[in-house]
């Protein structure tokens, strides 16, 4: 696949304090690529740069294999759909869509043969004579994106466009933005904090922490195969416990030994144990590798999620079974349910439910606007 973008080594600091610490990134033709990560953690300025609106302190950006350090957005190849869609309320539906190509004095005829084209795309194929301020926050955001997409743009970014939807019509919208992609072939550069999003929509995926990159990946090799702590804890829910590679194929934790599908350690290496709570099966205290008692159950709708005192340490485990709270229990893990990282930084910080709610995930996760 052919590049389209590189950041190379791109550096941006604010008042003093750094944002982006040196991150090198491809990003290629008809490619859908996810920025993901906590609020602060670099991925907003990183679009903003690659948009024009703001210029790194070291490093280039590569477009098409020219350096567009300088270059004004309104000379780059690319188009944005921010949080606030920006439209135009005095215009209607039509003219917001249209507006981008009068300014480039296309013909009357050309304008609108794109304009109904981009409309039938994000099906408001009969919304045109309305006022933008009659429709919904999705009607709305669709505006947007036939706007940024009418002028046939290389790159379209998107900063946080779903933030200001409800649950059930942002699902909608990821399937839809992913279906536009496809369609029209223009590179998608995604901004988001929720993991869901980034999951469901992306090609790959670039998780970001401290302003730094800490994984490149598809959704599959990120959510299966996580390099460190953070990532493993913020793609998705994981039992992160602290363990020993006694050999190939060989782990021990919470006091028992396990049989793994990973190689590569050094000889009793201390590492990091990731296991999925989907991964965990209960099974009655005899028969269990481990046995704990069930400090919490909450009732998902499809599953139930339990929290288990394992040795002190809090699991969570997500089960279809019935299970009490109180009952003691045991689990087992095949070998593929085992995941092993070396150990780093954020090692230690992230993996143990003590303190879980549900309550409690949402606001650690809050829809925020401007960010770094």
């Amino acid at each position: 696949m052919k590049k389209i973008i590189e950041l190379k080594n791109i550096s941006k600091a604010f008042d003093g304090e750094t944002v982006l610490d040196g991150i090198s990134l491809d990003i290629h033709d008809n490619e859908f690529i996810t920025l993901l990560g906590p609020s602060g953690c670099g991925k907003t300025t990183t679009l903003r740069i690659i948009g024009g609106f703001e210029y790194p302190d070291e490093g280039d950006v590569i477009f098409m294999g020219e350096r567009i350090n300088d270059v004004p957005p309104h000379k780059r190849h690319v188009n944005t759909v921010f949080q606030k869609y920006a439209l135009f309320p005095h215009l209607n539906v039509f003219e917001n869509v249209a507006f981008p190509l009068r300014e480039r004095k296309v013909p009357k005829k050309e304008i609108q043969e794109k304009v109904e084209q981009m409309l039938k795309m994000v099906m408001l194929s009969g919304f045109a004579d309305r006022r933008v301020n009659s429709l919904s926050g999705g009607q709305q955001q669709r505006v947007a994106i036939a706007r940024a997409l009418v002028n046939e743009p290389k790159v379209l970014l998107l900063d946080e466009p779903l933030g200001a939807l409800d649950l059930k019509l942002r699902k909608d919208m990821q399937q839809e933005l992913k279906k536009i992609q496809k369609n029209t072939g223009i590179t998608f550069i995604f901004v988001t904090h929720d993991q869901e999003e980034a999951l469901s929509m992306s090609d790959t995926i670039v998780v970001m922490s401290e302003g730094k990159i800490q994984q490149i990946g598809s959704p599959t090799d990120i959510y299966n195969e996580p390099v460190n702590a953070f990532v493993a804890d913020f793609i998705g829910e994981s039992n992160i416990v602290d363990g020993v590679m006694l050999a190939d194929y060989r782990v021990s934790f919470a006091g028992h030994t396990f049989n793994c599908l990973d190689t590569g350690f050094g000889k009793n290496e201390p590492v990091d144990v990731v296991i999925r709570p989907e991964d965990v099966d209960i099974v009655p205290p005899e028969k269990g590798m481990l046995c704990g008692t069930v400090t919490s159950v909450t009732f998902m709708g499809v599953h139930n999620e339990a929290i288990v005192d394992i040795r002190g340490f809090k699991w969570m485990i997500q089960t279809t079974d019935p299970v009490e709270e109180g009952a003691y229990i045991g689990i087992t893990l095949e070998p593929d349910a085992i995941h092993i990282m070396k150990k780093s930084k954020y090692s230690g910080m992230f993996g143990d439910y003590s303190s879980f709610s549900n309550e409690l995930d949402e606001l650690s996760n809050p829809d925020e606007g401007e960010e770094a």
